[in-house]
Parts: structure tokens; C-alpha cells; sequence
């Protein structure tokens, strides 16, 4: 499968209106280091949920792009 458009990290499905579908909240950060190719500096069994609201920001992706998710 490849990347949904130029630029993206990883693999993301869309819902059927068209935008990028959310990441579950109960993903492992293990598990999006992984796919995403970013080091989060947390343990590899905490949640998504946990980080996002621990960093304050809503999203996987403005937490990437805040500079917590470096390679």
C-alpha cells in the first residue's frame, strides 16, 4: 500500500466524506514510532490519548510537527 498523498508519513485511511480518519486513542506509541518513523522519547506501551494530552495538543500530527516526534 503506499503513502495517501506526497509528503505524508505513513499510511492513513480516509473516512467516506474524504479526510483523514483519526488515529485511535488506544494506539501503543511503540506502534507509531514504527510506521511514522519518529522517536517520541516515551515508553513503547503508552497510548496515544495519554501523550496527546500530556503534550497538549490534539493530534498525532501537531504533535509530530511540534518537534517531539524527531528521527
Amino acid at each position: 500500500m503506499a503513502n495517501d498523498a506526497p509528503g505524508m508519513r505513513g499510511i492513513r485511511s480516509r473516512n467516506e466524506t474524504g479526510p483523514l480518519r483519526q488515529k485511535r486513542g488506544d494506539t501503543h506509541i511503540g506502534t507509531i514510532e514504527k510506521i511514522y518513523g519518529v522517536d517520541l522519547n516515551v515508553r513503547s506501551d503508552m497510548h496515544l490519548n495519554t501523550l496527546l494530552q500530556r503534550e497538549g495538543v490534539q493530534s498525532l500530527h501537531e504533535l509530530i510537527e511540534s518537534g517531539k516526534g524527531q528521527k
